[in-house]
């Protein structure tokens, strides 16, 4: 049986935020794609997470890509644009181009790319409509540049409607809850052929609700709003939480 080392690179999307974990960790769906990978093979994987919230999509190619295959992995996932297109002037075709630099440093190294677009918060969101806009657009300038690669490895969850809808998210309505997580990362194994626990594209639904109306535009939409002022980030100062390769041991058939 023929290894298997795989990276995750991209922003809060690919770290994890929002599957919390009871002691405090944030676990997520490339957590939950290397599990479920060592399950269904029977043996342990090679698993590392460069991804880092808060990142604009070419600091996440400048700053992770590089890292990323100098471990040498067979696979490599890439997300990104999300935080791009908050931004009042995202230029769509400059973030795809990303995904081309992505595409093609991978062909150099040997390295299968597993290409993923984000989950949609737009029904949830101000301004919704314009991020559906961008969202719908981006999908489509991706898709070009992957136009006839069947090796590439897609998992596409801007479409999925179910995912979109709000018990799969963060009270803060822009990152995905456990159930969320678990739906991508069920997408992802059966993107890779790989055998799926059924509860995973939908887990029972949580009960913990969020804020609504001024309180939500205090508690998330304010912080958000402050960082762009002030020039910060999220993921400021923050490390990747597996720099480094971590073995993956076969657990039981769920991952919870």
């Amino acid at each position: 049986m023929t290894s298997v080392r795989y990276v995750a690179i991209g922003d809060s999307f690919s770290e994890g935020v929002g599957d919390d974990l009871p002691d405090g960790r944030q676990r997520g769906w490339a957590d939950l794609v290397a599990q479920g990978w060592a399950n269904a093979r029977g043996s342990g994987i090679q698993y590392a997470n460069l991804a880092i919230r808060g990142k604009l999509i070419w600091p996440i190619v400048e700053q992770q890509l590089e890292p990323a295959l100098a471990l040498k992995p067979t696979h490599l996932s890439f997300n990104g644009g999300g935080n791009d297109m908050l931004r009042p002037r995202a230029d769509i075709e400059r973030i795809a181009d990303a995904f081309t630099r992505v595409l093609r440093r991978c062909d150099d190294e040997g390295v299968t790319v597993i290409l993923l677009s984000g989950a949609n918060p737009s029904p949830q969101l101000p301004m919704g409509r314009v991020i559906q806009r961008r969202g719908d657009e981006l999908s489509r300038a991706v898709l070009a540049r992957a136009e006839g690669r069947d090796d590439i490895v897609r998992a596409l969850n801007w479409p999925d409607r179910v995912l979109s809808s709000p018990p799969f998210w963060s009270p803060d309505r822009l990152h995905m809850n456990a159930r969320g997580h678990h739906r991508v990362a069920a997408r992802v194994l059966e993107a890779l052929g790989l055998p799926v626990a059924g509860e995973w594209w939908s887990l029972p639904e949580a009960t913990v609700a969020g804020p609504r109306g001024w309180s939500y535009y205090r508690e998330h939409v304010g912080p958000w709003l402050r960082r762009r002022l002030t020039g910060t980030s999220s993921g400021d100062g923050r490390e990747a939480k597996y720099a480094e390769w971590t073995s993956v041991a076969p657990s039981g058939p769920s991952a919870r």
